[in-house]
């Protein structure tokens, strides 16, 4: 299986389509946008959230290589603009590195 950034770079779609997604990433909220397409209360982490926007995403291109009448430009630039942005969540986690658990990284209850 591929990692979500080798899939991400080999994802082949129309330039207008990712060029519109990319133009929309800077109003990407994601609790707002990632809980209405994925339809979900809670929010999953940036890995889990690509791989189901990934789903999501071959189901809208599918549907527009097709000529289905059921397919929807505006949801399908959603779709990517989520799948960017939780990508880019993703890289600014792993460039962190791995997160050290010492009992100071541990949140006290009752504080």
């Amino acid at each position: 299986m591929q990692d979500i950034f080798t899939r991400l770079s080999t994802l082949n779609r129309p330039r207008l389509l990712v060029s519109a997604a990319r133009h929309g990433l800077t109003e990407y909220d994601r609790a707002k946008h990632l809980r209405k397409i994925l339809g979900i209360g809670h929010l999953p982490g940036p890995g889990e959230a690509a791989m189901r926007l990934f789903e999501i995403e071959q189901g809208h291109n599918e549907a527009r290589k097709a000529g289905d009448g059921t397919y929807a430009l505006a949801r399908h630039i959603d779709v990517l603009i989520a799948l960017m942005a939780e990508a880019r969540a993703l890289q600014a986690r792993a460039a962190q590195g791995p997160r050290l658990v010492t009992p100071a990284t541990i949140p006290q209850l009752g504080a």
